[in-house]
C-alpha cells in the first residue's frame, strides 16, 4: 500500500510539472517584445517575419574562404535572386574583391561581427567596437550603411541585442538552417531548406559550403514553384513599429 502511495504521489507531482511548464510555455509564446523565458526577461533577435505575402530571404555567412563564392553568385544571379550576405570584418578585409562582387550584383551585406566571437562573453564596449569596425569595413568597400548584423553561432544575450538596437542595426537570426556547413549533399541541404521555409521565412546558408551552390537551383525552382518571392532581408523585415514575439517572430503593430 505504501509503495502504491508513492508511486501515486508521484505521478500526481510529475502531472502538475507538465501543466506547469505547458502553461508557462504559452504564457511565453504569447509575451511581446521584450519576451517572457522562464521567469526572465530576454531581447530577441529576428528569427523570421510576419508575414503573409509568400516573402521569404537567403542569406550566406562568409566567415571562411571564397572557394564556392562564384559558383554561388553565378546560381543566384541566373534566378534574378538578390540575398543577403553576412561578412566577418577579417573576411571583408581579406576579400574585398568578393565583397564588391556580392554588392554590384546587387546583394545586401550585413556585418557578422570582426573577429566571430561568443559576444555574448563581451562587455557593451566590446560589442560596440566590433560592431562599429567591422560595419565600417564594409562602407569602405561598398560605399553603403550596414542595417543588419548576425551574431556569430547564434549566440546572443540581452547586452547584445540591445546594443546592437540602441546602434541602429536590426540584429537577424534565421528559422530555416540549411546545415549546409556539414557538407551535406545538395539534395539533402534543398530538402532540409524547401520542407521548412514558410511565409516570412529566414534561410541560413554559407557561401563556402561544399554544396550549397549546387543546391541553389533546386531550392530556388522548387520554392518559386510553391509561389514564394525571395527578397533581401532588409525588404523582408518591418523597420518601424513592430514587435518581436516569444518565437522571434517579427510582427508589425497593426496586425489584426
Amino acid at each position: 500500500m505504501r509503495f502504491f502511495t508513492f508511486r501515486l504521489k508521484y505521478a500526481v507531482m510529475s502531472l502538475a510539472l507538465v501543466a506547469l511548464i505547458v502553461a508557462s510555455a504559452f504564457t511565453a509564446r504569447a509575451a511581446d517584445a521584450s519576451t517572457v523565458y522562464w521567469g526572465g526577461e530576454r531581447s530577441l533577435p529576428i528569427y523570421n517575419v510576419g508575414r503573409e505575402d509568400n516573402k521569404i530571404s537567403i542569406s550566406f555567412d562568409c566567415a571562411w574562404g571564397v572557394e564556392h563564392t562564384d559558383a554561388i553568385l553565378e546560381n543566384l544571379a541566373a534566378a534574378k535572386v538578390r540575398a543577403t550576405f553576412f561578412t566577418v570584418q577579417f573576411w571583408s578585409e581579406k576579400y574585398p574583391k568578393y565583397l564588391k562582387k556580392i554588392d554590384a550584383a546587387g546583394h545586401e551585406v550585413g556585418t557578422h561581427s570582426a573577429t566571430h566571437s561568443y559576444m555574448s562573453k563581451q562587455s557593451e564596449t566590446e560589442i560596440r567596437n566590433e560592431l562599429r569596425s567591422s560595419s565600417e569595413a564594409i562602407t569602405s568597400v561598398t560605399g553603403k550603411e550596414v542595417k543588419l548584423f548576425r551574431p556569430p553561432y547564434g549566440d546572443y544575450d540581452n547586452e547584445l541585442i540591445d546594443t546592437c538596437n540602441a546602434m541602429g542595426l536590426y540584429p537577424i537570426q534565421w528559422d530555416v538552417d540549411s546545415l549546409d556547413w556539414k557538407d551535406l549533399s545538395a539534395s539533402d541541404i534543398a530538402s532540409r531548406i524547401v520542407e521548412r521555409v514558410k511565409s516570412g521565412s529566414i534561410i541560413l546558408c554559407h557561401n563556402n559550403g561544399l554544396h550549397t551552390a549546387e543546391a541553389l537551383p533546386i531550392v530556388i525552382d522548387t520554392l518559386r514553384a510553391k509561389g514564394f518571392e525571395f527578397v533581401p532581408i532588409g525588404e523582408l523585415i518591418y523597420t518601424e513599429n513592430y514587435t518581436i514575439d516569444a518565437s522571434g517572430k517579427q510582427i508589425p503593430n497593426n496586425a489584426s
